[in-house]
């Protein structure tokens, strides 16, 4: 069948102001940063700022904040400078302490006191023991309470004396004598009979046979030892008598001392708790007066040990709520702990003193800020977090998953705790926690979300430049002059991978400034220029891209198989993004199609070897139904294609491809040639629409750079999806080439707009009769599919169809 082919309109490029934004100079009014007046402001994240003003003001229960973005967004600066203006930072926070529980030393006591308070009540109680070490045995060796001592002894030994010589008296006269018998290690009176005068033995007397008489003396001992026995009882009564009454002496004398002291320090804390523990050392202090005698100054620590106080957050001279930063949130860290020590025995125990506090306590009443990650993957952590804020308690507890017994069954008491957490970790950490953890959605309700990207506005490369006097200031760089200025705000727009957007990763442009200072220091220049600028960011790229290098060269020798010149049917060159960590950079890869017929369909070579991604696979999966929506609405879809990405050896995700692929496949079943010299991105839809890509600039710039190496013809190019326009902030060097006409690069919309370029042929529009404008791309392919289908029912269908088929078998 004759037929001529249609020649498609010639596609406008983009404009050369379409490929890069050129920031106006006019929207910086200095000639040096050295005329900058700086402001005290926080850059582009207006959303970010509202969140964490609300959940930095609001007390109530579970109103923790989790912060998400972007590494070098400003986060952590940021949560730190609005801490500073929420209305919470005027609580003044109280000194914590832990103190001897005298009933239960397990179970330590918690005490807290107005800021600065707590070490004033800890000189106190030192000074208390020190007091009493000396007064109680000044008292004791005191002339008038050695009298009385004396008094009350002589008394009770007069007492003893009398009941001791009554019943003396009484065995004498009945005959007998009272004498100390030691009796193991033990010496007690015991009466003895006496015959004429001395002291007989009973068991003599029996021997002798004087009955009458050993009965008498056996009458009289039952009687005389059960009266012994009751003396005896008299005198240790008397003896418990004079331990009592030497007590209440000691109580006259040491009382006064103690309770005047005493009774000092309560004046100085009004503090009901803390006077029950007042009272309960009082009694304490009374009933170890021994250790007040008997201690020496070697273990004078140790002995009084039980009356020390345990300052465990001291917030003496505190002005403001604490804001701690845990850069480590283990959980001694985080929730303190308590340490074991050798006691005198050589046993491991530990009491009230061991007992160490962590963050949470420390910052109670103010703000603690931890990093998300790091707080999940230490051990017990999170789940010990989730509890303290929901129960706004604190069990000090002593935690060391290495052991599987604890050396110590110490429990303190728990402490009530009012702290604001401020999580910090990325995005994805935020959602699965509140997918999976229900208490997490109840603790932290309020989320802020840091953009890494604002808005191109005069205000906000005001803003910009206000940032980078910043950095010059903290960091003693040099000036940058405006032109320079402009050249980082223009990074910081490539950074953002658009025209209309700032990158507010400032952490880059931090780099990118000090690095501009070193190598203006290292020509001995005194302000940064453009140039300087442009090569710290060249710098910074060529230190990286030794990967990028080494494909080149493979490109170069033809080790990657791609052609930039020339036409070939069913092949197109794709562009791909390579994602070096800090750097990323586009490169070519071949696509092929090949077609025949059959009713497999698209086949997806990089599926089929499982080097494909869902996103890839759903991509060529949209091809087959917009074949079925352009060619087979008045017919079947007779097809068996197969796509590839040629030498692709690792895994192939994303869609941006699909388009390319849909081009080599019309290719295929037109039978037109493609050129080689133009690289393709973009995705597409059903309906034929391209669609939006990432990685634009660097999948320009990667095409750019092979045409390069290998040399112009000044026919080279890129199509880019038309969305994707104002995603491009190219580089100087690939400007200054399309403005040559070295180079070229065009915007599409649709399939057949872009298969035009391509070609060179119209893409045609379906007619009325339901069949596409002869001599065009779609017709083309009608046909050949068309021609599919005659030779599938040719093959598998009717009578004669069934005789070919065993013909073929025969042979």
């Amino acid at each position: 069948m004759a037929y001529k082919l249609k020649k498609a309109v010639r596609k406008e490029e983009l404009p050369i102001s379409k490929l890069k934004y050129i920031c106006d100079e006019a929207f910086l009014d200095f000639k040096t940063t050295a005329e900058i007046k700086l402001r005290p402001e926080i850059i582009g994240q207006t959303r970010a700022i509202n969140a964490l003003r609300v959940g930095l003001d609001i007390d109530s229960t579970g109103y923790n904040i989790f912060v998400t973005g972007e590494i070098g967004t400003g986060r952590k600066t940021t949560v730190k400078r609005l801490i500073k203006e929420s209305p919470r930072t005027k609580n003044i926070p109280r000194d914590k302490c832990y103190v001897n529980n005298f009933k239960n030393p397990d179970e330590p006591i918690f005490l807290n006191f107005s800021a600065g308070e707590g070490r004033v009540f800890k000189k106190e109680m030192q000074g208390l023991i020190q007091y009493l070490t000396k007064s109680i045995p000044a008292v004791f060796e005191s002339k008038e309470y050695d009298k009385k001592k004396k008094e009350i002894i002589e008394e009770y030994k007069k007492k003893e004396k009398e009941v001791g010589e009554i019943f003396e008296k009484e065995a004498e006269s009945a005959g007998f004598t009272i004498m100390q018998v030691q009796t193991g290690q033990y010496v007690r009176p015991s009466l003895v009979p006496l015959i004429d005068g001395k002291p007989a033995d009973v068991q003599k007397l029996k021997l002798e046979g004087n009955k009458d008489k050993i009965k008498k003396i056996e009458e009289d001992y039952t009687r005389l030892n059960g009266k012994l026995e009751a003396t005896l009882k008299s005198i240790r009564k008397i003896e418990i008598s004079l331990e009592d009454r030497m007590r209440q002496l000691e109580l006259e004398h040491i009382l006064p001392i103690i309770e005047h002291r005493v009774e000092e320090i309560k004046a100085q804390h009004k503090n009901e708790k803390l006077n029950k523990y007042l009272d309960d050392i009082k009694v304490d202090i009374v009933d170890n007066i021994a250790k007040f005698l008997e201690q020496k100054k070697s273990d004078e620590e140790d002995t009084f040990r039980r009356y020390n106080v345990n300052l465990l957050v001291d917030n003496y001279g505190k002005k403001s709520a604490p804001v701690i930063f845990e850069t480590s949130p283990t959980y001694r860290n985080l929730f303190g702990g308590i340490e074991s020590r050798l006691n005198a025995y050589g046993e491991w125990g530990a009491d009230f003193m061991d007992v160490k506090a962590g963050s949470i306590l420390k910052a109670e009443g103010g703000f603690l800020i931890i990093d998300a990650m790091d707080t999940l993957i230490e051990p017990g952590v999170w789940t010990n977090l989730k509890r303290i804020l929901r129960n706004r308690k604190l069990d000090v507890q002593n935690y060391n998953p290495s052991y599987m017994f604890s050396v110590s069954g110490l429990k303190p008491e728990a402490v009530d705790i009012d702290v604001k957490v401020v999580m910090v970790g990325p995005f994805h950490l935020y959602n699965l926690l509140y997918e999976y953890d229900e208490d997490f959605k109840k603790i932290f309700k309020i989320r802020a979300d840091f953009d890494s990207s604002m808005e191109v506005r005069k205000d906000t490369i005001k803003e910009y430049a206000n940032f980078i006097k910043k950095i010059v200031e903290t960091e003693k760089l040099l000036n940058f002059d405006r032109a320079a200025c402009i050249q980082i705000i223009e990074y910081g727009m490539r950074l953002a991978r658009k025209q209309d957007k700032l990158s507010t990763q400032f952490h880059h442009i931090a780099d990118l400034l000090c690095e501009a200072n070193y190598w203006t220091k290292r020509d001995n220049k005194t302000l940064i220029t453009e140039d300087y600028v442009k090569k710290a960011v060249y710098q910074k790229f060529e230190r990286s891209r030794l990967i990028e290098e080494k494909i080149e060269e493979m490109l170069a020798d033809g080790t990657i198989m791609i052609d930039i010149s020339g036409s070939v049917i069913g092949q197109v060159n794709g562009l791909s993004v390579y994602d070096a960590g800090d750097y990323a950079f586009g490169k070519p890869a071949r696509i092929t199609a090949k077609v025949g017929v059959g009713d497999a369909g698209i086949i997806n070579i990089e599926r089929e070897a499982e080097l494909s991604g869902k996103i890839h696979n759903k991509g060529v999966l949209i091809l087959s139904g917009y074949l079925r929506g352009k060619y087979a609405q008045d017919k079947p879809l007779i097809l068996s294609a197969s796509l590839c990405f040629e030498q692709s050896y690792g895994g192939v995700e994303g869609d941006s491809a699909s388009s390319t692929e849909l081009y080599a496949l019309i290719s295929a079943l037109s039978g037109l040639p493609l050129r080689q010299d133009i690289a393709v991105t973009g995705s597409v839809n059903q309906k034929g629409e391209i669609q939006a890509i990432g990685g634009v600039t660097e999948k320009v710039e990667g095409f750019y750079g092979i045409c390069k190496i290998r040399g112009f013809t000044g026919k080279q190019g890129v199509m880019i999806p038309q969305q994707n326009v104002k995603d491009l902030m190219l580089l100087d060097e690939v400007v200054k080439a399309v403005k040559q006409g070295k180079f070229h690069i065009y915007a599409i919309k649709s399939i057949d707009e872009g298969i035009e370029v391509l070609t060179g042929i119209k893409a045609g529009d379906l007619e009325k009769n339901g069949s596409y404008e002869k001599g065009t791309i779609n017709w083309l392919v009608s046909e050949r599919l068309e021609d599919f289908i005659q030779k599938w029912r040719s093959f598998s269908g009717g009578k004669d169809g069934k005789e070919k088929k065993k013909k073929r078998r025969k042979k």
